[in-house]
């Protein structure tokens, strides 16, 4: 081999290695919040168009913003409606954590969140008289699917798949890049998150863990920053969506046994699992139980780990976090 042809070949693997080593970012919006993807591939292909399109259809699958999505279709007891794979998937995934859980996570809990004023009218005219009558609604036995249809033991009950549709589009959107030999990646879609892969030099993907604001409107601040590679993390919280009258605060999360928005000290949880749905599922259980009921629970539950932010009796933050999720912490502050 001559000079020039070695310095050919050199100067060829550098460009090679130089556009594997550029990163891929894409952003967007769907499901009412942000996305935000980084990508490592050796074309550079741009899937932005792809995505979005992906994204589209999913909202119009199981959105409850979407008049004519399916979700939105089953909830009207429309008859024509026919089941696609993102209902029918999203409605498996929500059962086997519903079942694990005991029904501290219930996609039926619909009626519940809407009468908290956490659906779309804004009404939070609650009294006992109004719960009792809408907690025979909400119960995830309730309803099955059968022959690609769904029955509902009583026409009135509605889904809200909120607390995992999310999650479960990472998963969707990872799937999918997958398929495409594109095996380095992070996709964040409203701060539920997967990462698959390294980065070109090695290092992993690095993720903020938000500490609980005292207010709605404080500055976003980290409490750890956690490392990923080939799993996700997915975190609920009751310190953004809340509402105060008369003194008192209303978390968003409902506690479908009682009816009532959740009281009690742990502020968020976030979740390291394989699957970012069910990730962002069991998030929204253990915010219902409260932190030591979570705590017993994801010790004993493989494939699962847990970071938990509470306030201890005086009032100060107090953190815990199980073996596997410690291992993925690199930093955290005070």
């Amino acid at each position: 081999m001559n000079r020039f042809s070695l310095l050919l070949l050199v100067f060829l693997a550098a460009c090679t290695f130089q556009k594997e080593t550029q990163p891929v970012k894409i952003q967007g919006e769907a499901q009412g919040t942000y996305y935000s993807i980084t990508y490592f591939d050796s074309t550079n292909r741009d899937f932005q168009i792809e995505i979005d399109s992906i994204l589209d259809a999913f909202d119009q699958s199981v959105s409850l913003w979407v008049p004519n999505s399916v979700l939105s279709r089953v909830n009207q007891n429309d008859s024509t409606v026919v089941l696609d794979d993102y209902f029918q998937r999203n409605f498996r995934l929500s059962v086997e954590v519903a079942e694990a859980t005991e029904g501290a996570f219930d996609f039926t809990v619909a009626p519940l969140v809407k009468a908290w004023g956490f659906g779309f009218d804004g009404n939070r005219k609650v009294d006992q008289h109004i719960i009792d009558s809408l907690l025979p609604l909400v119960g995830f036995r309730n309803v099955k699917i059968q022959q690609a249809e769904v029955v509902k033991n009583d026409p009135r009950i509605t889904f809200d798949f909120n607390a995992i549709a999310q999650g479960f589009s990472v998963d969707v959107v990872g799937a999918w890049l997958e398929s495409k030999n594109i095996n380095n990646y992070l996709v964040d879609i409203g701060g539920e998150v997967k990462a698959k892969g390294k980065k070109p030099d090695g290092s992993l993907w690095k993720v903020g863990v938000e500490k609980p604001a005292k207010n709605k409107n404080d500055e976003r601040v980290l409490k750890a920053v956690v490392a990923l590679q080939n799993n996700s993390i997915a975190t609920s919280g009751s310190y953004r969506k809340f509402y105060e009258e008369n003194g008192v605060r209303y978390s968003h999360t409902i506690d479908p046994q009682t009816g009532y928005p959740v009281q009690h000290t742990l502020l968020s949880v976030s979740v390291l699992a394989n699957n970012t749905g069910l990730a962002d599922a069991y998030a929204t259980a253990f915010m219902v139980w409260g932190f030591e009921k979570s705590k017993t629970f994801v010790e004993r539950k493989p494939g699962l780990n847990a970071f938990f932010i509470y306030s201890d009796s005086s009032g100060n933050y107090r953190t815990y976090a199980t073996e596997g999720f410690r291992e993925v912490i690199t930093k955290e502050f005070e």
